[in-house]
């Protein structure tokens, strides 16, 4: 945990008028996310003018805030929980897991300290293998890399620090080749394209991405045209992916910029209702999507799915592949659109 100070008391100046008090704070404690923020706000650690205030208060200058309580959470800690993991393959070096989605990789974000420690994936790795590299720290042991929480598939696991080392510096120097299958709405223009547009973090809203910053990282996203389904839900393209980089939320925010943005992703703007425009057979739901009425179809996960992944054993030096098919319920949701664009 960091040992910076954060003010304890913050007058507001006449310019500030007019700004909502979490904002407001957020900027003032500026180490401190802004989920953090409006969490102290909540629990009246956070004061205006010595009483609670709304998040979305309006200020009008002049007033105090007191800070109560500490802006930074408590540091988080990985605890080993009997969560059922497939394993692809293990061995002294490596493990490589097909992650479900709605599984956060590692402890982060939330209200409590159980919210923020347990049900990751971490969680599950300690479990199983007891021993993990220890380079990422105490609250991501064994991560060499990451996928979104909705987002299924192979990700590898380093079980000693000299794996971790070398295969982060295969990560870096892009000798990881990774391939995705993912479902977008609408049709590229061509069956294979590239998008190399840097992304950073959205000044707005933090837990978004964006290509529109100034100062963006390079991100390169290579996509490939597998399928094409004319629905009465609407055009759909099922792509193979193939990224150089690593950055969050890559794929999804690349795809949302050329305005095909992936089925589910409600985030970068996929409707999270489906709506057919012919009349559709009603049909039972599944585990991760629904068919509430005739005429509508939901998934609730991402489209998005880690198939395989290349790379070098940090051991032997040689080439190794894994492959991780399409879970069930995207298997099932896609099967739903093409059974339905032929009625």
């Amino acid at each position: 945990m960091s040992d910076t100070r954060f003010p304890s008391k913050i007058v507001v100046p006449l310019e500030a008028a007019g700004q909502r008090f979490d904002q407001f704070l957020t900027a003032q404690l500026s180490e401190v996310s802004r989920a953090r923020v409006q969490q102290l706000i909540s629990e009246e650690k956070a004061l205006l003018n010595g009483s609670p205030a709304k998040s979305s208060l309006k200020l009008r200058g002049g007033e105090t805030i007191d800070v109560l309580g500490n802006p930074q959470p408590p540091p988080l800690r990985a605890i080993a929980e009997d969560i059922p993991l497939e394993v692809l393959y293990e061995d002294a070096d490596i493990a490589v897991i097909n992650k479900p989605a709605g599984m956060m990789v590692h402890p982060g974000a939330g209200a409590t300290d159980d919210e923020r420690n347990r049900g990751t994936l971490v969680n599950a790795l300690l479990h199983r293998f007891q021993q993990l590299s220890e380079v990422g720290g105490e609250s991501r042991p064994g991560i060499v890399h990451r996928l979104d929480k909705e987002t299924s598939g192979i990700i590898l696991v380093a079980r000693n620090d000299t794996a971790h080392h070398r295969l982060a510096r295969q990560f870096s120097g892009r000798a990881v080749k990774k391939h995705y299958i993912a479902l977008v709405h609408g049709w590229p223009q061509k069956a294979r394209g590239t998008v190399n547009t840097p992304i950073s973090r959205d000044v707005m809203r933090r837990t978004r991405m964006t290509t529109r910053g100034s100062r963006g990282r390079t991100a390169i996203t290579h996509h490939q045209v597998r399928e094409r389904i004319d629905s009465p839900y609407g055009k759909f393209a099922l792509l193979d992916v193939h990224i150089e980089t690593g950055r969050t939320h890559q794929i999804r925010v690349h795809m949302a910029s050329i305005g095909h943005p992936i089925v589910g992703d409600t985030l970068y703007g996929a409707p999270g209702v489906l709506q057919a425009s012919l009349r559709t057979q009603k049909r039972k739901g599944r585990q991760h999507f629904s068919s509430d009425a005739a005429t509508e179809l939901r998934l609730n996960r991402n489209f998005l799915h880690a198939a395989a992944i290349d790379f070098t054993h940090p051991r032997t030096g040689k080439p190794v592949s894994f492959t991780a098919s399409l879970p069930k319920e995207l298997i099932e949701f896609l099967d739903r659109l093409k059974l339905n664009s032929q009625l």
